[in-house]
This record gives C-alpha cells, sequence and structure tokens, in this order.
C-alpha cells in the first residue's frame, strides 16, 4: 500500500492547522472519512433519502436495499454466519449496553460472576458495573502483567464455573495489547460462560474473524474505522440474540401490536426499534470497500512498520516513558514526557500541526494501575508516514526545550 496516495483520498488531511500541514495522530478516537465514504453519504440524502421497510415507493425501495445491503457487508466484513446476526447500533458502548442489559440481566444473579480485566475502556466497564450491581453479581479482574499483557494462566485462575459473562477487549486503546481472543473464548466457554468481546479498536486495524475467534457476542464502532459517527454493531451468536429481550420498544422492532400487548420482529430488526441509522449505514458500507480495497493485512503491516519505527526514534529520547507491551501490539504509543503534563505536551505540538491524545482515555482504572493520572498517545492509521512520525518527534523536542527553559 502506498500511505501517500491513501491520504490523498482524505480531504480533511489536506488543510494546514496553526500555519503547519496538519499531522492527524488521534486515529484511536476517531478516524478520518475518505471522499468515498462523504460522497456516499451525500448521495443518500441528495438522490434516495426515505425511511426504509415501510414503504413500497422507488425511494423507499432504495433505501431499504441500501441499508439492508450494508448489513450484508458488515457480516462479510467480520465473517458472521449470517446477517441477521448483525445488530445497528449507535456505537459499541450501544452494543456492550445491549448486551448486558438484555443477556446479562436474564443469565446473572447473585453468587454469579463477571469477569473484565483492568484495561477496559469505560464503555466495557460501567455496563458490567451496573448489571453486578442490578443483579448481585460479582466483578472479577484479571490481572495484568508488568508490560499491561494478560497471562493466560491467570485467565484459567480467575474463569469459573460460576463465571457467566466474560468482557474483554481485543485491543487495549491504551496499552495497544492484543489480547488473545480465541484462548480466551475456550476457557469462558468450558466453564459455560459468554465472551463478550469490545472490538472498537481491532476492527479497523486487523482482519476480523468471529467465527474464529469464537466470540459469543463482538462490538464494534463505525467511526473509528472511517465511517460516519453514531453507528455501531452488536454481533451475537444467532441463539444467544433469539433469546435475548429488546431493550428498546417503539415502531421498527414490532410484529404485532394491540392495546395490551405486542410481539416482536424476527432478527435483527427486533432490536432496531424507531427510525434507523439509514445514512450512516450507508456510509459504513462505503467505509468496509475502503478498507477492503486496501486489505487489512496491508493496513496492519503498514501500521505495525510505523509504530515499530516511532518505538525506535522515541526510546532514544531522554525523560519518555512509553507504556505497554514492547512488542506484539497495535498501532499506537501512549507515553509520558518527564515533567510535562500530558495536556502541556498536547497543546504545544498542536502549535505545530500536530494532533495527538492527552487524558485518562476513558480507562481511570487502567491509569491507577500505571501510576498515573494521564497519558498522552499517538495513534496510527493507514493514512500515516514516517514523515508523521519524524514530525511528532519534532514537536516532542519542542516540548521538551520549552519546558525545561520554562522550569530554568
Amino acid at each position: 500500500m502506498n500511505a501517500h496516495q491513501i491520504r490523498e483520498q482524505f480531504p480533511i488531511l489536506k488543510q494546514h492547522v496553526n500555519g503547519h500541514p496538519l499531522v492527524y495522530l488521534d486515529s484511536a478516537a476517531t478516524s478520518q472519512k475518505p471522499s468515498s465514504v462523504i460522497q456516499a453519504v451525500t448521495d443518500y440524502y441528495e438522490g434516495y433519502n426515505a425511511n426504509v421497510h415501510r414503504g413500497v415507493h422507488t425511494l423507499g425501495s432504495k433505501a431499504t436495499d441500501a441499508y439492508e445491503g450494508a448489513r450484508d457487508k458488515v457480516a462479510q466484513f467480520i465473517n458472521a454466519e449470517f446477517s441477521s446476526q448483525i445488530i445497528f447500533t449507535r456505537g459499541a458502548t450501544s452494543a456492550i449496553n445491549l448486551v448486558a442489559s438484555s443477556y446479562g440481566v436474564s443469565v446473572c444473579g447473585p453468587g454469579d460472576e463477571i469477569v473484565l480485566t483492568p484495561m477496559e475502556h469505560h464503555s466495557n466497564l460501567i455496563p458490567w458495573q451496573q448489571l453486578a450491581k442490578k443483579t448481585g453479581a460479582t466483578l472479577k479482574y484479571i490481572p495484568l502483567q508488568d508490560d499491561g499483557t494478560i497471562d493466560l494462566k491467570d485467565v484459567e485462575a480467575t474463569i469459573t464455573d460460576q463465571t457467566k459473562i466474560v468482557a474483554m477487549v481485543y485491543v487495549s486503546n491504551v496499552l495497544g495489547t492484543i489480547n488473545p481472543m480465541e484462548q480466551v473464548a475456550e476457557i469462558a466457554h468450558r466453564h459455560g460462560a459468554k465472551l463478550v468481546v469490545d472490538g472498537s479498536q481491532s476492527t479497523p486495524h486487523i482482519a476480523v474473524d468471529v467465527q474464529q475467534l469464537d466470540c459469543d457476542f463482538y462490538a464494534l464502532s463505525g467511526h473509528k474505522m472511517c465511517g460516519p459517527t453514531g453507528i455501531g454493531v452488536l454481533y451475537g451468536k444467532k441463539d444467544l440474540l433469539e433469546q435475548m429481550e429488546p431493550i428498546e420498544f417503539g415502531g421498527e422492532m414490532i410484529d404485532h401490536v394491540d392495546l395490551f400487548d405486542s410481539t416482536w420482529k424476527e432478527l435483527p430488526w427486533k432490536f432496531e426499534g424507531g427510525t434507523p441509522l439509514i445514512a450512516e449505514a450507508v456510509g459504513l458500507s462505503a467505509a468496509i470497500d475502503f478498507l477492503n480495497d486496501i486489505g487489512m493485512d496491508a493496513i496492519h503491516q503498514h501500521e505495525m512498520q510505523l509504530a515499530h519505527y516511532a518505538m525506535e526514534k522515541m526510546t532514544k529520547m531522554d525523560g519518555i516513558e512509553i507504556y505497554g507491551p514492547k512488542t506484539e501490539r497495535s498501532g499506537l504509543i501512549t507515553f509520558n514526557l518527564a515533567d510535562v503534563h500530558p495536556h502541556d505536551l498536547a497543546t504545544v505540538v498542536d502549535a505545530y500541526g500536530i494532533a495527538i491524545r492527552a487524558g485518562h482515555h476513558c480507562c481511570q482504572p487502567l491509569m491507577r494501575w500505571l501510576n498515573v493520572s494521564s497519558t498522552a498517545r499517538a495513534s496510527f492509521y493507514m493514512y500515516n508516514t514516517e514523515d508523521d512520525v519524524d514530525r511528532l518527534i519534532e514537536g516532542l523536542v519542542k516540548a521538551k526545550e520549552y519546558f525545561s527553559d520554562a522550569i530554568g
């Protein structure tokens, strides 16, 4: 793949910020959108904006075909067996909340266990906290190794026959850790537990096969994979989705309604109450086409090369601490510069047109495990180049000099 050519397809990356060419290194928070995705959404609104499933007119039929075609495309992208296993949600957060509020409530009670890790994003932590409070279930945590990975021996020791749900991030948005999901699934299933995978940081960057992972539920976020904001996906095994009750009620998701009772549509529509995310699904479909044209393996390899290049450059700097495993990690680097608050660091490099993340990254328990209040993070995608990394290093050097002079 040619990152320079790919970059040309992203209009936002052609601008200058604070007088400098933009270097966007915050794709873990949200990715930028290629022209094809922007145009697909525009084409929908300009050419066939209509509600789906309800009308027999031409625009409605075209919109329905596009919406359901997007569902088929997502199923193929993550290798789901059936398109009906793909539920469109507002995002990965909504997808995880749906599992917790429907499946979780139906299976958890006092004495049952919900197993997590300390590296979870708040979106894959708070729903389970609330489920435990509601049902009397107990939260348990698989301990982290010093480098921010998990040991399968600890997974074996933590999951028991009382465990009902194991919820785990596939790729950490802070540490870059890539968790061994297939092995975790095998251990969970051996004890009768179900595995919920937060795929927000994995789906945009590596090839995902939910059947090979053998996960029971998988949540993904469209805006992190070149798609629009406001759309995500819940994948679930068909038998589990069929036994789950909806948590949102109203139009679209009903089969029959009378004055005192109602019945629901079959999968996947029983979980999609109200006017669905039509334009967003159209954009997500275009984003998947874009990713497929490049190839997920090529994207992953490119990001690994960039992360390795950045790691080599950054480790040569004095006073920098990098968090997470040194190898076998995703294409992001979370770090701190000695005596410089991450927010101050991000502000200084932004003055040179470099966008990085600073804060707790919605992982406050993990920050406490790292013994820091916040960190800086540079995250790479297919449109980044070694030139971007060089610009980042220059920005870090300037920030270090600036604050050294200020302290001195």
